[in-house]
Protein backbone atom coordinates (compact mmCIF):
# COMPACT_ATOMS: atom_id res chain seq x y z
CA UNK A 1 0.00 0.00 0.00
CA UNK A 2 1.26 3.39 -1.12
CA UNK A 3 2.13 6.01 1.52
CA UNK A 4 -0.62 8.04 0.57
CA UNK A 5 -3.25 5.07 0.99
CA UNK A 6 -1.92 4.66 4.37
CA UNK A 7 -2.52 8.44 5.19
CA UNK A 8 -6.06 8.34 4.02
CA UNK A 9 -6.45 5.23 6.09
CA UNK A 10 -5.25 6.86 8.99
CA UNK A 11 -7.39 9.88 8.45
CA UNK A 12 -10.50 7.82 7.89
CA UNK A 13 -9.67 6.07 11.61
CA UNK A 14 -9.04 9.62 13.38
CA UNK A 15 -12.85 10.94 11.71
CA UNK A 16 -14.51 8.06 13.26
CA UNK A 17 -12.70 8.34 16.35
CA UNK A 18 -13.82 11.74 16.48
CA UNK A 19 -17.50 10.84 15.47
CA UNK A 20 -17.60 8.25 18.09
CA UNK A 21 -15.92 10.64 21.15
CA UNK A 22 -18.38 13.20 19.99
CA UNK A 23 -21.51 10.95 20.64
CA UNK A 24 -20.53 10.00 24.10
CA UNK A 25 -20.21 13.49 25.30
CA UNK A 26 -23.81 14.19 23.37
CA UNK A 27 -25.40 11.08 25.09
CA UNK A 28 -24.28 12.34 28.49
CA UNK A 29 -24.06 15.91 29.12
CA UNK A 30 -23.53 15.97 32.95
CA UNK A 31 -20.50 13.59 32.51
CA UNK A 32 -19.00 15.93 30.31
CA UNK A 33 -19.74 18.60 32.84
CA UNK A 34 -18.11 16.94 35.97
CA UNK A 35 -14.74 16.43 34.18
CA UNK A 36 -14.12 19.89 33.56
CA UNK A 37 -15.93 20.03 30.25
CA UNK A 38 -18.87 22.01 28.41
CA UNK A 39 -22.21 20.51 28.39
CA UNK A 40 -23.37 18.20 25.47
CA UNK A 41 -24.75 20.38 22.56
CA UNK A 42 -21.52 22.87 22.81
CA UNK A 43 -19.83 22.28 19.29
CA UNK A 44 -16.37 23.35 21.18
CA UNK A 45 -16.44 19.55 22.98
CA UNK A 46 -15.67 18.06 19.88
CA UNK A 47 -14.01 20.48 18.11
CA UNK A 48 -11.01 20.72 20.42
CA UNK A 49 -10.74 16.79 20.27
CA UNK A 50 -11.14 17.01 16.75
CA UNK A 51 -8.30 19.40 16.25
CA UNK A 52 -6.19 17.65 19.02
CA UNK A 53 -6.18 14.15 17.48
CA UNK A 54 -5.75 16.14 14.17
CA UNK A 55 -2.83 17.58 15.66
CA UNK A 56 -1.10 14.22 16.08
CA UNK A 57 1.80 13.12 14.13
CA UNK A 58 0.72 10.19 11.67
CA UNK A 59 4.31 7.69 11.61
CA UNK A 60 4.12 4.42 9.67
CA UNK A 61 0.06 4.19 9.16
CA UNK A 62 0.11 4.39 12.98
CA UNK A 63 -2.19 6.94 15.16
CA UNK A 64 -0.48 8.74 18.32
CA UNK A 65 -3.43 9.55 20.55
CA UNK A 66 -3.17 11.99 23.29
CA UNK A 67 -4.74 9.97 26.70
CA UNK A 68 -7.53 11.79 28.45
CA UNK A 69 -8.98 10.61 31.93
CA UNK A 70 -12.60 9.19 31.44
CA UNK A 71 -15.05 8.81 34.50
CA UNK A 72 -17.74 6.93 33.98
CA UNK A 73 -20.45 7.02 37.29
CA UNK A 74 -20.52 3.86 38.92
CA UNK A 75 -24.14 2.32 39.22
CA UNK A 76 -25.99 2.47 42.51
CA UNK A 77 -26.54 -0.81 44.40
CA UNK A 78 -29.08 -2.07 46.05
CA UNK A 79 -29.02 -4.05 48.92
CA UNK A 80 -29.49 -7.53 48.62
CA UNK A 81 -32.56 -9.23 49.00
CA UNK A 82 -32.54 -11.01 52.62
CA UNK A 83 -30.84 -7.45 54.08
CA UNK A 84 -33.41 -5.71 52.96
CA UNK A 85 -36.51 -4.12 55.40
CA UNK A 86 -39.03 -6.35 55.65
CA UNK A 87 -42.34 -5.17 53.97
CA UNK A 88 -45.60 -4.84 56.04
CA UNK A 89 -47.81 -7.42 54.95
CA UNK A 90 -51.13 -5.10 54.88
CA UNK A 91 -52.16 -1.96 55.96
CA UNK A 92 -53.56 -0.96 59.76
CA UNK A 93 -56.79 -1.32 60.31
CA UNK A 94 -58.69 1.91 59.79
CA UNK A 95 -61.72 1.13 62.06
CA UNK A 96 -62.26 -0.49 65.43
CA UNK A 97 -65.06 -2.66 63.70
CA UNK A 98 -62.23 -3.76 61.09
CA UNK A 99 -59.61 -4.38 63.46
CA UNK A 100 -61.77 -6.27 65.51
CA UNK A 101 -63.40 -8.48 62.50
CA UNK A 102 -59.07 -9.07 61.85
CA UNK A 103 -57.98 -9.98 65.04
CA UNK A 104 -57.48 -13.83 65.35
CA UNK A 105 -59.39 -15.41 68.43
CA UNK A 106 -58.70 -19.24 67.76
CA UNK A 107 -56.86 -21.13 70.20
CA UNK A 108 -57.04 -21.40 74.29
CA UNK A 109 -57.20 -18.12 76.29
CA UNK A 110 -54.93 -17.61 79.23
CA UNK A 111 -56.79 -17.44 82.88
CA UNK A 112 -55.95 -13.84 82.95
CA UNK A 113 -57.28 -13.64 79.39
CA UNK A 114 -60.20 -15.27 80.02
CA UNK A 115 -60.80 -13.21 82.80
CA UNK A 116 -60.44 -10.05 80.76
CA UNK A 117 -62.79 -11.14 78.27
CA UNK A 118 -65.50 -12.09 80.31
CA UNK A 119 -65.84 -8.98 81.87
CA UNK A 120 -65.99 -7.19 78.69
CA UNK A 121 -68.49 -9.68 77.56
CA UNK A 122 -70.83 -9.59 80.89
CA UNK A 123 -70.37 -5.31 81.23
CA UNK A 124 -70.77 -4.18 78.03
CA UNK A 125 -71.75 -7.03 75.29
CA UNK A 126 -74.63 -4.87 74.09
CA UNK A 127 -72.55 -1.65 74.02
CA UNK A 128 -70.55 -0.68 70.54
CA UNK A 129 -67.40 -1.98 70.29
CA UNK A 130 -65.88 0.97 71.84
CA UNK A 131 -67.95 0.75 74.88
CA UNK A 132 -66.37 -2.34 74.98
CA UNK A 133 -63.16 -1.35 74.36
CA UNK A 134 -63.51 1.10 77.49
CA UNK A 135 -64.61 -1.25 80.08
CA UNK A 136 -61.64 -3.95 79.03
CA UNK A 137 -59.34 -0.97 79.70
CA UNK A 138 -60.69 -0.24 82.97
CA UNK A 139 -59.81 -3.76 84.23
CA UNK A 140 -56.33 -3.12 82.59
CA UNK A 141 -56.03 -0.02 84.31
CA UNK A 142 -56.99 -1.36 87.57
CA UNK A 143 -54.41 -4.29 87.25
CA UNK A 144 -51.32 -1.23 86.45
CA UNK A 145 -52.57 0.43 89.49
CA UNK A 146 -51.58 -0.20 93.15
CA UNK A 147 -54.20 0.39 94.02
CA UNK A 148 -56.21 -2.87 92.99
CA UNK A 149 -54.67 -6.64 92.40
CA UNK A 150 -51.77 -6.96 90.04
CA UNK A 151 -53.88 -9.44 87.47
CA UNK A 152 -56.91 -9.21 85.62
CA UNK A 153 -58.55 -12.21 87.40
CA UNK A 154 -57.72 -10.74 90.40
CA UNK A 155 -59.63 -7.36 89.47
CA UNK A 156 -62.51 -8.90 88.16
CA UNK A 157 -63.24 -11.06 91.69
CA UNK A 158 -62.35 -8.29 93.68
CA UNK A 159 -65.26 -8.35 95.87
CA UNK A 160 -68.25 -6.31 95.22
CA UNK A 161 -66.58 -4.40 92.45
CA UNK A 162 -68.37 -6.20 89.42
CA UNK A 163 -71.93 -7.00 89.57
CA UNK A 164 -71.80 -10.24 87.06
CA UNK A 165 -69.53 -11.92 89.78
CA UNK A 166 -71.50 -14.14 92.03
CA UNK A 167 -69.94 -16.35 94.79
CA UNK A 168 -66.44 -15.52 92.91
CA UNK A 169 -67.20 -16.74 89.33
CA UNK A 170 -68.92 -16.10 86.21
CA UNK A 171 -71.91 -17.44 85.08
CA UNK A 172 -71.50 -19.85 81.89
CA UNK A 173 -70.34 -17.89 78.14
CA UNK A 174 -72.01 -18.69 75.13
CA UNK A 175 -69.04 -19.92 73.45
CA UNK A 176 -70.21 -20.04 69.95
CA UNK A 177 -71.59 -16.07 69.73
CA UNK A 178 -70.86 -13.45 68.25
CA UNK A 179 -70.44 -11.65 71.30
CA UNK A 180 -68.06 -13.88 72.83
CA UNK A 181 -66.67 -13.81 69.66
CA UNK A 182 -66.25 -9.60 69.81
CA UNK A 183 -65.39 -9.95 73.42
CA UNK A 184 -62.11 -11.95 73.10
CA UNK A 185 -60.87 -9.62 70.28
CA UNK A 186 -61.53 -6.83 72.31
CA UNK A 187 -60.03 -7.81 75.16
CA UNK A 188 -56.93 -8.58 72.44
CA UNK A 189 -56.63 -5.08 71.45
CA UNK A 190 -57.46 -3.48 74.83
CA UNK A 191 -54.47 -5.66 76.11
CA UNK A 192 -51.85 -5.06 73.40
CA UNK A 193 -53.12 -1.26 73.44
CA UNK A 194 -53.79 -1.49 69.70
CA UNK A 195 -56.79 0.99 70.05
CA UNK A 196 -56.88 4.31 72.16
CA UNK A 197 -59.84 4.13 74.54
CA UNK A 198 -62.33 6.82 74.52
CA UNK A 199 -62.40 6.82 78.03
CA UNK A 200 -58.61 6.50 78.72
CA UNK A 201 -57.44 6.31 81.84
CA UNK A 202 -60.53 5.49 83.36
CA UNK A 203 -60.60 2.83 86.64
CA UNK A 204 -64.35 3.20 87.06
CA UNK A 205 -67.49 2.80 85.32
CA UNK A 206 -71.55 2.77 86.41
CA UNK A 207 -74.24 2.74 83.99
CA UNK A 208 -76.26 5.93 83.29
CA UNK A 209 -79.33 4.54 84.98
CA UNK A 210 -77.76 4.78 88.23
CA UNK A 211 -76.58 7.68 90.15
CA UNK A 212 -73.80 6.52 92.29
CA UNK A 213 -72.91 9.82 93.58
CA UNK A 214 -68.99 9.55 93.70
CA UNK A 215 -66.67 12.27 94.29
CA UNK A 216 -64.31 10.83 91.37
CA UNK A 217 -63.07 12.84 88.22
CA UNK A 218 -65.59 12.59 85.34
CA UNK A 219 -63.32 10.72 82.01
CA UNK A 220 -66.05 10.76 80.04
CA UNK A 221 -69.31 9.11 78.49
CA UNK A 222 -69.19 6.30 76.36
CA UNK A 223 -73.08 5.03 75.15
CA UNK A 224 -74.85 3.60 78.39
CA UNK A 225 -71.38 3.70 80.53
CA UNK A 226 -69.95 6.80 82.42
CA UNK A 227 -66.21 6.39 83.55
CA UNK A 228 -64.06 8.16 85.62
CA UNK A 229 -60.55 8.08 87.60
Amino acid sequence: MSRKLERAAAIAVVATMVFTVSGAFAQDPVLGAENGHEAAGSPSVSQGIAQEIAGQDIVQGAIRFVSREVVQPLPVETAPAEYAADEPEGSPASTLHALVEAMPVSGELSRDMHCLAGAIYFEARGEPLLGQLAVGRVVIERASSDRFPSSYCGVVYQPSQFSFVRRGSMPAIDTASPAWRNAQAIAKIAHEDLWESPAKGALFFHATSVKPGWRLTRVGRVSSHVFYR
